[in-house]
């Protein structure tokens, strides 16, 4: 996974660093490094601006997006399935843990190929969807010319669907604030692909059961019968659904009366950006408002959400909703006195347990280190360098403004929390799956004094 994903952004990275990616002075390899990084762990930070990159270069940063948003084991499984028909226990550990899909135990080839294909398929039709939806508005509304409407458009659907947050305008989507035609397709890209190709496998795969021609004749909502969900799709649903809402009442609330934010646009633009800005820090990126002019609880806020971010085996980053969801769980059966942890009628195993306290600590370790490095290396409040790493480390690519001011130790730094952040948590989860074991014997009990 790791030399997988080294390789693509360094053959990205000399990509662009040729003198024809950018127009005007090249500003050396340490950007084209961060550049292909960011565009490759699908984050969307930039310290070059995105108009200055020739159209090769746009295709570069096109390519990486989606290559690094599919998964680069999926397609090294499907190449090592078509070459020999077989897939060893690496590449099945890898390509499971990617997209959480089967249990390890019983993964069968077939299984994992049938998966990885539906996940192609899944990925190439909501980004045709969204590419026509968009051509449609750009050109329709007179935003831009029929042939770059609908390169533009190819672009935003890919960066979209994947959470990248790499836009082809300076602003993001700033210049689309009070559009719903935009806004909303774009939205609802992002939440689909940070929910997860298991959940969306799931649902589709209900939708087109054909066993039963009585449930058949059912309206197609009352087909997606919630008792039927694995625990996985539930815990994911309900944690994605509190944040969708719960994230968009905030930031409107906090940044109402902001005048350099919300408050200098009507009513109608307000609540279409604080609807977009509080859904798109769960790892998609764009911004329709001035990420900088944000009050210090709007940046607080939107740090959590970036910290907590989507749905496993999606195309975003963060500890996941359902590493946060397991937490609470956690929480609410330690505040109960309960024994068990319990969710939806179900017991959590206690090494499900171990593994979400692991993965939150390391990822809270390492977004604290290395915003403390930033503060020591730059002329940076706490603020500022919190919200940078953890952008970085959700893969969100949201930033305050200071992203292209990082010095060399800044850039290299965020490189290396882009990709712990992108590979990071599916590494370490597939390990922990493939190493547990028990010892022969037991050491005797004592109760250390907690709190």
């Amino acid at each position: 996974m790791l030399s997988a994903f080294t390789s693509l952004i360094a053959i990205g990275a000399a990509l662009l660093r040729l003198p024809f990616a950018v127009e005007g002075p090249h500003p050396g390899l340490s950007h084209a490094l961060f550049t292909s990084t960011s565009a490759t762990t699908v984050t969307g930070l930039a310290t070059v601006d995105v108009e200055r990159f020739t159209a090769f270069g746009e295709v570069v940063l096109l390519v990486l997006i989606q290559v690094g948003g599919f998964g680069i084991m999926a397609l090294g499984a499907i190449l090592a399935t078509v070459a020999s028909h077989r897939m060893g226990l690496q590449q099945r550990r890898l390509a499971t843990a990617e997209f959480g899909s089967i249990d390890l135990g019983t993964l069968a080839e077939v299984d994992l190929r049938g998966v990885l294909m539906r996940v192609g398929q899944i990925t190439m039709a909501a980004e045709g969807v969204l590419a026509v939806v968009l051509f449609l508005r750009l050109w329709g509304g007179g935003y831009d010319t029929p042939g770059h409407a609908a390169y533009s458009a190819v672009f935003h659907s890919v960066s979209s669907f994947n959470n990248a947050g790499i836009s082809l305008y300076s602003d993001s989507m700033t210049r689309f604030v009070g559009d719903p035609l935009i806004v909303f397709p774009v939205t609802f890209a992002f939440i689909l692909g940070g929910l997860g190709f298991p959940i969306i496998i799931e649902v589709l795969r209900q939708l087109r059961a054909s066993d039963d021609e009585e449930r058949q004749r059912l309206p197609m909502l009352r087909r997606l019968q919630p008792v039927r969900w694995s625990l996985h799709t539930k815990i994911t649903l309900m944690a994605s659904a509190v944040l969708v809402v719960g994230g968009p009442v905030v930031i409107g609330l906090v940044e109402w009366t902001n005048p350099d934010t919300l408050g200098g646009l009507d009513l109608g633009d307000r609540l279409l950006a604080a609807w977009f800005q509080g859904t798109t820090p769960r790892t998609a990126g764009f911004n329709t408002i001035d990420i900088g002019a944000m009050s210090e609880p709007g940046l607080l806020f939107v740090t959590t959400l970036m910290f907590i971010g989507a749905g496993p085996a999606s195309t975003s980053g963060g500890i996941k909703v359902t590493t946060f969801a397991v937490l609470g769980y956690v929480m609410w059966a330690e505040v109960r006195g309960q024994h068990d942890v319990n969710a939806f009628g179900r017991r959590l195993p206690r090494g499900l347990i171990r593994q979400a306290i692991t993965i939150a600590l390391l990822s809270v370790g390492l977004v604290i280190g290395s915003a403390l490095v930033l503060v020591g290396t730059m002329d940076l409040t706490l603020t500022p360098a919190l919200f940078e790493a953890t952008s970085a480390f959700g893969t969100v690519g949201l930033s305050t403004g200071i992203t292209d001011q990082l010095p060399m130790v800044g850039r290299l730094l965020l490189v290396l929390v882009m990709l712990a952040g992108r590979i990071g948590p599916i590494t370490f989860v597939a390990a922990l799956a493939l190493r547990s074991r028990d010892l022969p014997y037991r050491y005797p009990e004592e109760r250390p004094i907690i709190g």
